[in-house]
């Protein structure tokens, strides 16, 4: 893990930092099915995994608490995932939200494959 991102992941509250470096683990994994290299960065000060034809996926921390998984607004990953999990609590077209005593499901790897194969034809 990149300095920058480990910093980033240290400020973040015990609980919500469980939760996302669950997600990180997730989201390795979905890459590593899928044989994509990912490159971890910050993005907005929050860790950013980036796919060669993918769409970033951010994770963080809401003003509400708990912790997140965010895509790109502007594409149709969140409001196609919805749709397949109406059930999780959602952010807009943005991010789909977690308490810190939640685990995300494994639904969420659906998700995860959808932005980072998002633009492979």
């Amino acid at each position: 893990m990149d300095d920058n991102v480990a910093k980033a992941f240290s400020k973040y509250p015990d609980g919500a930092r469980e939760g996302l470096l669950t997600l990180r683990g997730r989201i390795f994994a979905v890459a590593k099915t899928e044989g994509i290299v990912l490159e971890e960065a910050l993005r907005r000060g929050q860790p950013a995994y980036l796919a060669p034809k993918g769409s970033t996926i951010r994770l963080g921390v809401p003003k509400t608490g708990g912790f997140a998984l965010y895509t790109h607004c502007q594409t149709a990953l969140m409001s196609d995932f919805k749709v397949l999990c109406p059930g999780l609590c959602y952010e807009g077209n943005r991010a789909v939200r977690f308490s810190t005593h939640e685990s995300p499901p494994e639904a969420i790897d659906l998700l995860i494959r959808a932005a980072l194969t998002y633009h492979m034809a």
